[in-house]
């Protein structure tokens, strides 16, 4: 009911063909999991939401599982990848059978979105969706992209979502402010980041009907997130303030905030591989802070170059792209192009540096399915960059003013915990 009443094509559940992870600590090949398939078939929205959530596909060898007190079993993929071995090249869920190959970029100035053939590098469509478009957002069940935009002037904030087999806009949803959105590891909330409000909204992952409010005042432009590796808690970065804070999300609850050594602008936040360390860019102190997310403190940082704002693992988990937005817009009077450095994760340092022709303005995207391609936008040059990542390569694609959160679909992975696609 909620697909039809977004405007979305119902293509029915694909069961994952997976190991079943249970709380009672059943494995894949346990009687349990037709228990669990019968009660998916045969419950009610209620069901279905829980035993969705207990689905983990696919199955990975040495995998380890995280449990806790009262919250969902979560299964972390094991494999050279660490907790990003399920989104590595191929490793497609069933979930995204029939999706189209494309790039959705919303145009912050333009209220719309453009999308991009990735085959043949050019805009095939353009449509208008609501005021100041900031990211296209996976959701988490793979089946729906939301286009995040946020409050302006005497505009509301919207979600739209586009329907991956067709690449075209249902409804749009009114909300208070939707500058950024994200999901819980268990797929029952989504967390749309009110920026503008200081506050964050957990909401119907489906319906968007809202389930609470978390005021985060001691967070100023809340923007960008990821996730402890059992899901228990988020880091969120605080653009205006300089600081992180650490939510709860199973008591919806502030932790604690961290503010950092330089004091700068912190933007989108990684986590490592092995889960350990959150990596935190800053375009102000123009690097990357590493973070112990268990013990929420500061424990190192890599100079990369001006404007260090977006950050990408690559698929097979070794490097992580870093993308330098140059001195645009950037207060203090440095100037410098747009770059894009390359973290190796085992060493800790930057291995490389592809330099944009022209400067440019690299901001937020992510990586192609196979690996092949670094898709980003270019926020104040209006064009989108196609970076071939073993070559440093940049195609720029032209499009509407002010790109910004591009999304390249589909993508590997489990499911998506939000922004422009923190897979795992």
């Amino acid at each position: 009911m909620a697909e039809k009443i977004l405007g979305i094509r119902t293509r029915g559940l694909f069961l994952f063909a997976a190991a079943i992870v249970l709380s009672s600590g059943a494995e894949a090949g346990d009687p349990g999991l037709a228990a669990v398939l019968h009660a998916h078939n045969q419950g009610g929205p209620a069901a279905k939401a829980a035993t969705i959530a207990m689905l983990n596909w696919p199955a990975a060898p040495a995998a380890k599982i995280k449990t806790s007190p009262g919250r969902p079993t979560i299964m972390m993929a094991g494999g050279p990848g660490g907790i990003y071995e399920e989104t590595s090249a191929g490793r497609f869920s069933p979930a995204v059978q029939g999706a189209l190959d494309r790039v959705y970029v919303p145009n912050v100035r333009s209220n719309s979105v453009d999308v991009i053939d990735p085959t043949t590098l050019t805009v095939i469509d353009h449509f208008k969706v609501g005021a100041s478009p900031q990211h296209v957002v996976p959701s988490w069940d793979l089946r729906t992209l939301w286009v995040a935009g946020s409050k302006v002037r005497h505009s509301s904030g919207s979600l739209t979502p586009i329907d991956p087999a067709t690449g075209k806009p249902g409804r749009r949803i009114d909300v208070p402010d939707a500058y950024n959105m994200y999901f819980t590891t268990d797929g029952q909330s989504a967390i749309v980041v009110a920026e503008s409000l200081q506050r964050l909204e957990f909401r119907d992952p489906q319906t968007m009907a809202l389930q609470a409010l978390l005021p985060v005042p001691q967070c100023r432009g809340i923007n960008h997130a990821d996730f402890a590796m059992d899901g228990r808690y988020a880091i969120f970065s605080c653009e205006f303030g300089g600081n992180l804070v650490k939510v709860d999300i199973a008591e919806r609850k502030v932790l604690g905030t961290l503010n950092l050594s330089k004091r700068g602008m912190p933007q989108d936040v990684r986590i490592s591989p092995d889960g350990r360390t959150f990596y935190v860019a800053d375009m102000m102190a123009d690097g990357v802070f590493l973070i112990n997310g268990d013990d929420f403190v500061e424990t190192g940082f890599i100079p990369t170059a001006i404007g260090a704002h977006g950050l990408y693992p690559s698929r097979d988990a070794t490097r992580l792209y870093v993308s330098n937005r140059g001195s645009h817009r950037i207060r203090g009077g440095r100037k410098g192009p747009g770059s894009i450095s390359i973290i190796d994760f085992a060493t800790r340092k930057v291995a490389g540096v592809w330099p944009i022709p022209g400067g440019g303005s690299p901001d937020m995207g992510n990586v192609s399915a196979d690996g092949k391609t670094l898709w980003l936008s270019g926020r104040y040059d209006d064009v989108v960059y196609a970076i071939d990542t073993s070559s440093g390569n940049v195609t720029k694609i032209p499009v509407g003013h002010e790109p910004h959160g591009l999304t390249v679909w589909p993508q590997p992975g489990r499911y998506s915990l939000g922004h422009t696609g923190n897979m795992r």
